[in-house]
């Protein structure tokens, strides 16, 4: 399973919380890429509520603090 913090944004609005089923099918109906969708079938657990995509991708929040960045403030401190 691999995620980015490009394919982790087709979750952000899932239906929190979620089965595998859910999200499968959250992601299906909403036209998110097919890695979305067959990492989502790579959890084990069929029964297990997730609460959010931190659930199923624990570095998720570093991963986006560290590839979202404000664009406003690189262009104060261009020289």
């Amino acid at each position: 399973m691999f995620w980015t913090p490009e394919l982790a944004y087709f979750l952000e609005d899932a239906p929190w919380p979620a089965s595998k089923e859910d999200l499968i099918d959250f992601a299906n109906r909403t036209g998110a890429p097919q890695q979305v969708i067959d990492n989502l079938m790579e959890l084990e657990e069929l029964d297990v509520e997730y609460e959010g995509i931190e659930d199923i991708w624990p570095e998720y929040e570093n991963a986006t603090e560290d590839y979202f960045y404000d664009e406003d403030d690189e262009e104060n401190n261009q020289y």
